[in-house]
């Protein structure tokens, strides 16, 4: 590879390491290129798999601030999210459960350095669209709980007034 390529690859990769949300670095050893074709369809439209030089990738984490080295051995391809990271955590969770070949390494997080493990727990996490949904029901409750507390103060001090009213009356009535 020529060094003018070289330069190229290395922009490349800086500019996806500093666009995307997440980069999970993973080894891919004896998947298929169907294989290959498949994971890539299966993280979505939000993150892009793609195989990659050790050393231009190490170079390019530098430039875009990210520590990346200790992932960066052996056959490694890198899926930059530029989406929902659960997502595409997801999507290579599954991805490797039916297919062992693939590997995740690592990679990083919003510019956090993420073990396997912790891509891993991430994959747990529901996505994104289903925690605002549970978020947004649990302040629609805590709304009408808020509102009924609300309604119920005026008509509890009726009550109260009445009741007083009536027992006047009655103390009134007896003398």
């Amino acid at each position: 590879m020529a060094t003018s390529d070289k330069n190229a690859a290395v922009a490349e990769i800086t500019e996806k390491l500093r666009d995307a949300n997440a980069a999970v670095v993973t080894s891919y050893t004896g998947l298929t290129v169907a294989q290959l074709k498949e994971l890539r369809r299966s993280l979505g439209e939000n993150a892009q798999y793609r195989v990659v030089k050790n050393t231009l990738t190490k170079i390019a984490a530098k430039e875009a601030g990210i520590e990346l080295d200790e992932h960066l051995k052996g056959s490694t391809a890198v899926a930059f999210v530029t989406g929902d990271p659960v997502t595409a955590a997801k999507g290579l969770r599954d991805f490797a459960k039916e297919n062992p070949a693939l590997v995740i390494k690592g990679g990083v997080l919003d510019g956090k350095a993420l073990s396997a493990d912790e891509f891993k727990k991430l994959a747990d996490l529901e996505s994104r669209e289903v925690l605002l949904a549970k978020l947004a029901g649990a302040m629609k409750g805590k709304q009408s709980q808020t509102a009924a507390l609300f309604q119920a103060l005026p008509s509890k001090f009726v009550r109260t007034a009445e009741a007083l009213r009536a027992k006047q009356a009655e103390q009134g009535g007896a003398e």
